[in-house]
């Protein structure tokens, strides 16, 4: 693990398979991080608003900042307001952002240019990430947590400032391009947090993302977080003698929730396994059902959460 903790880290974004869970603990870790004394961002992507939404506030205005209790506050991002953002900050006129966001044409080279949207996407996570907003009047954050999308999509997402500055070489997309990237290659200001069940895919897929970064960004996930860990109650033999004894159904359910801590408990090998000998430690959390998470849930997750990490990074220094 970095000798650097996530909380000081500007810029946290949460990734992992899709269904792993990555929204509850990118939601965790901000309330962790909120609990600790900073003034977090937490933020969903392509307009989603599910955090908002299972804190009672119901759906989101796409880049409206919303607090959700105290030093926690909700963005939600999308593509094209933050183009007409971009381009009203950038144009000396606002207007002029106005006719070219309505024009047909260039919303259709917008929409026809591979990695403009997250280009635009993560330039708005960028700028909530700086001491001086370019919102009018808009407060900065310590920390930026990002519910960032699934792994593929979250890796183009971190690629795209620097695959759009190599290509413009020169003027404003380039210099921001490459100020934007700049940040996200810099370990001490950003860090990606792998999200993973203890499952045969999921964790192929978190192994997959640890190649990826290094391939295409020469880093490493800082932390990779098992979720929905379920607890070894029994021992084989004490399952083979609850079985005998319990009626046909509750046997099966029996041996089947058997099966599945160990073999969660073989995928959790194996991913240690294929980490050994890097600076990546995972960290598990546990199994909390099956629907969606109440805020105090929420809230005790997140604690959970921080008390391992905490334990995790004294173990690294000891």
């Amino acid at each position: 693990m970095s000798d650097l903790p996530l909380l000081d880290r500007r810029l946290v974004l949460v990734t992992g398979k899709g269904g792993v869970g990555k929204t509850t603990v990118a939601t965790a870790f901000a309330l962790h991080a909120a609990r600790r004394g900073r003034r977090v961002a937490l933020v969903e992507v392509a307009a989603r608003d599910h955090v908002s939404r299972a804190f009672g506030l119901g759906p989101a205005d796409v880049f409206r900042e919303r607090p959700l209790t105290d030093g926690l506050v909700h963005v939600s991002v999308d593509a094209e307001p933050a183009l007409r953002e971009y381009l009203a900050d950038q144009l000396p006129v606002r207007a002029m952002a106005d006719v070219l966001t309505g024009s047909r044409a260039f919303a259709y080279l917008a929409a026809a240019t591979p990695g403009f949207r997250e280009l635009l996407t993560v330039g708005k996570i960028w700028e909530l990430a700086q001491d001086t907003r370019r919102t009018p009047g808009a407060r900065p954050y310590d920390l930026v947590v990002v519910d960032a999308p699934a792994t593929g999509h979250a890796v183009a997402l971190l690629d795209a400032p620097r695959t759009f500055a190599d290509a413009a070489r020169v003027g404003p997309i380039a210099r921001q391009g490459r100020t934007i990237s700049e940040m996200l290659l810099d370990p001490r200001r950003t860090a990606v947090l792998a999200v993973t069940t203890a499952e045969e895919l999921p964790v192929g897929e978190t192994l997959m993302l640890r190649d990826d970064l290094r391939r295409v960004l020469g880093a490493e996930p800082a932390l990779v977080v098992a979720n929905a860990v379920r607890a070894a109650r029994l021992t084989g033999p004490e399952v083979e003698r609850a079985s005998a004894a319990a009626p046909a159904p509750v046997a099966r359910a029996v041996r089947r929730a058997h099966d599945v801590t160990r073999e969660q408990q073989a995928q959790l090998g194996r991913l240690r396994r294929a980490l050994q000998g890097s600076d990546v430690p995972v960290v598990t959390l546990p199994f909390a059902g099956d629907g969606d998470l109440s805020p105090a849930e929420l809230d005790g997750l997140g604690g959970l959460l921080g008390r391992r990490l905490e334990r995790t990074a004294a173990a690294v220094a000891s």
